[in-house]
């Protein structure tokens, strides 16, 4: 059964190459394909990839609409296609990794900065993201408030760092945003970092087997 990673999608082309990236080395671990698909904005969609017995990962960071709603409406009845659950914690170890390197130190304000969703539940998976990195705060980029800028002018009054975790898996638009919100640092988006490859790995072949032990 081949590997359909779904990605968000993003009209900035340094996103589409970390979703390059991030397959190709999956592909390093699987001995099937393993494809690219997008739940928006960018061709080719989970529906044109999905044309027979596979494994589709959702690489999101949270479960919001696209991953409850559209991936799911775009495989459709298949029986011969397997829904894992999103990447989305799973990412933290990641996270914590882009931390380190940008120079996070104990005593610094984490703000933990997230995309932002109208889905409640998605919200809650950044709630719970945030507290495995132990952030101070959670400010958000697009949808959903407070807006990140707010919550770094809001806590500057501490005396200490400010620190924005970016819980953002490419850069982009959104990513860029972070960079005049005030923080004293800013991680990297966490990119195809390999523990997020290693996640991505685990989630296929956990699908696999449990095919193979209902078959």
């Amino acid at each position: 059964m081949k590997l359909v990673l779904a990605f968000h999608g993003t009209r900035d082309p340094r996103g589409a190459v970390v979703c390059s990236e991030i397959a190709s080395s999956v592909q390093t671990f699987v001995d099937v394909p393993v494809e690219v698909a997008y739940a928006d904005v960018r061709q080719p969609d989970v529906r044109s990839v999905v044309d027979g017995p596979c494994v589709v990962v959702p690489v999101f960071l949270a479960a919001g609409y696209h991953v409850r709603v559209d991936i799911p409406a775009q495989i459709g009845t298949r029986s011969d296609v397997v829904l894992t659950s999103p990447l989305g914690a799973d990412a933290v170890p990641a996270l914590r990794d882009r931390m380190r390197e940008a120079g996070v130190r104990r005593g610094d304000v984490v703000v933990f900065a997230a995309a932002g969703s109208s889905d409640a539940r998605a919200l809650a998976d950044v709630r719970r993201a945030a507290r495995m990195v132990g952030a101070s705060a959670i400010g958000y980029v697009a949808t959903a408030s407070p807006r990140v800028a707010d919550v770094v002018a809001g806590v500057r009054g501490l005396g200490r760092r400010v620190a924005v975790a970016s819980w953002l898996l490419a850069p982009g638009v959104f990513h860029g945003a972070l960079a005049g919100c005030g923080a004293d640092l800013v991680s990297e988006p966490i990119g195809a970092h390999p523990l997020v490859v290693e996640a991505l790995v685990r989630k296929y072949f956990s699908a696999r087997a449990g095919l193979l032990r209902s078959a």
